[in-house]
């Protein structure tokens, strides 16, 4: 049973309130946002507690998405209902961020409506609610940096597979520009997103690979859909039979509604997409890759006394080199290097003004920030 539903931005601004039962005052929204920033170190719990009411939250699109209930309710049911919540508006909105929010806000109203009835959750489904929500979407271009359909991310070749302009791949699904939203199109994006550990002599310790294929579909009906894989396609440390090892996960999961009757045989998903945005296929590689990762990493440390003061000063050239195609890129790439526990000031040189480097001595780390890294090129911070 869900009392409130908030939508508040990184800076504690709110942009969307919804009280369902009367239980809680607005003064919540600001309890929330204190506790939130008054907590240090790494990452705020899902779930916390202030006198009888309990706020759950989820970040999306750099947003706080919370909830609030005095029930003793399930909170993993909550945080399900928050993710879904937060695809519903993207695929209502074209996507997740403060200043779409902002314009949509009487279409988010709407949707919560429909969604939340007396703290009872309804239903979740695009394709239910496509009948009953009457507000246009506003459009609102995403910021470059994050548009994942123009950047080939890993390797993809955004020329020869002429993946489609990101502005169509993120509309709203009930578009109001007219001869653009009644076109029947489905989008297919293959995310990864990499996490490696490089050590002081630039040897690759460990690394973790997650992805997922999404479908993004505008289609009013879609009776079925194929998805073909690479027939080297294989799950496991073990080789199944009759196909190489030229592509492996470790483990993989679909979605609800993938059909797999042809999928040991052919490597083929078959999926009746509704309207809107869906998961259909996550996957996970660890530790052995198959190839090298994109990324590596030339790492060097030089030391000084710093005279009378006593004083240690600590030089770290490190460079940066992405050996991707020069027409693909990555997008935020975030890299942390741990430092003395004493570090007390950073002085930094970095090769272009987008990118940022801060010390946080709670993590005794520099935490080294690039937004957008072409493919082939050296970056380098000191």
């Amino acid at each position: 049973m869900i009392s409130q539903v908030f939508i508040l931005s990184s800076k504690g601004d709110h942009l969307i309130y919804k009280d369902f039962r009367g239980e809680a005052g607005k003064d919540a929204v600001n309890k929330f946002y204190e506790m939130v920033t008054a907590l240090t170190g790494g990452q705020p719990p899902v779930v916390m507690k202030h006198k009888e009411l309990h706020f759950v939250h989820i970040r999306q699109g750099g947003l706080y998405w919370v909830a609030t209930t005095k029930a003793d309710a399930s909170p993993f049911t909550i945080i399900e209902f928050l993710n879904r919540l937060t695809a519903l508006v993207k695929d209502y909105c074209g996507c997740l961020s403060e200043k779409s929010v902002q314009m949509n806000f009487a279409l988010i109203y709407e949707l919560l409506d429909e969604v939340v009835d007396f703290g009872y959750i309804q239903t979740t489904s695009t394709d239910i609610l496509k009948n009953f929500i009457q507000t246009e979407a506003v459009s609102s271009k995403p910021f470059s940096l994050f548009d994942l359909s123009n950047v080939g991310l890993f390797g993809a070749d955004t020329q020869q597979n002429k993946v489609a302009p990101s502005a169509a791949a993120t509309r709203p699904i009930v578009s109001s520009q007219g001869e653009q939203g009644g076109k029947n199109e489905i989008f297919v994006d293959v995310i990864e997103r990499m996490s490696v550990v490089i050590g002081a002599n630039g040897v690759l310790m460990k690394a973790d690979i997650e992805g997922e294929i999404r479908v993004k579909c505008y289609m009013p009906s879609c009776s079925e859909m194929r998805i073909g894989l690479n027939e080297e396609f294989s799950i496991g440390k073990s080789q199944l039979s009759g196909y190489g090892a030229a592509v492996r996960v470790d483990e993989c999961s679909f979605h609800q509604a993938v059909r797999l009757d042809e999928f040991d045989t052919y490597r083929i998903l078959k999926v009746c997409p509704s309207q809107g945005e869906q998961t259909v296929m996550q996957y996970q590689l660890c530790d052995d890759l198959p190839t090298a990762p994109p990324f590596r990493l030339f790492p060097s440390i030089e030391r000084d006394s710093g005279g009378r003061y006593r004083t240690l000063f600590i030089h770290v050239p490190l460079s940066l080199r992405q050996s991707l195609f020069s027409y693909s890129a990555a997008i935020n790439v975030s890299i942390t290097i741990p430092v003395p526990k004493g570090s007390l000031r950073l002085s930094q040189e970095l090769s272009s003004p987008d990118q940022s480097a801060e010390l946080q001595p709670k993590n005794k780390a520099v935490h080294w920030e690039i937004p957008r890294f072409p493919g082939g090129m050296l970056f380098q911070l000191s």
